[in-house]
């Protein structure tokens, strides 16, 4: 089915400006997956704040140019769906790689983040990247501990003598 030169152009326009405000990108070969699960990784897609579109190779050539995802583009062979992380670098790969365990016809080709290319064998990493919550409750829980501690140690003296004297009084009562 011939694409219009109109439509094309903003196709690729579409895909170049999610690329720039993308995190990351997952490349993946969808050769022999039914309609209905497409429909399904889209919709887990869309849940996942992840952007999923299935386009012609030489338009999403065109389309990553100028982004960080330019690595890309020898991996861009044969039918392949690209994946953007819209809201956190994991996503787009939590979802695929989650999707690829169910469905053995979707194959992972590549992954970029920051600018590198990398090999299909690290969506593994990708996928375990923490959330922006988890991220911040790490962080938090690392400025806190410092405090925590000075306040325990601040503390521990009272407690001592308080365990000494309920020690002398039980020894007082044993007598």
């Amino acid at each position: 089915m011939a694409i219009k030169l109109d439509d094309k152009r903003a196709i690729v326009a579409e895909v170049a400006e999610v690329a720039s405000n993308a995190f990351s990108a997952v490349l993946a070969e969808y050769r022999g997956m039914t309609v209905g699960d497409m429909t399904n990784l889209r919709v887990k897609a869309r849940e996942g704040g992840v952007y999923l579109r299935v386009v012609r190779n030489t338009l999403a050539r065109r389309a990553v140019e100028g982004t960080d995802f330019e690595c890309m583009q020898e991996a861009l062979v044969g039918p392949i769906v690209l994946a953007f992380s819209q809201e956190e670098p994991g996503s787009a790969g939590r979802v695929l790689k989650e999707f690829a365990k169910e469905n053995e016809k979707l194959v992972i080709k590549a992954v970029s983040l920051g600018g590198q290319l990398l090999p299909a064998e690290d969506i593994e990493k990708l996928a375990k990247m923490p959330t922006y919550e988890q991220s911040l409750s790490m962080l938090m829980s690392v400025m806190q501990a410092p405090i925590s501690k000075f306040v325990r140690t601040l503390n521990e003296p009272h407690t001592k003598f308080v365990r000494t004297l309920a020690a002398v009084r039980e020894q007082k009562e044993a007598a």
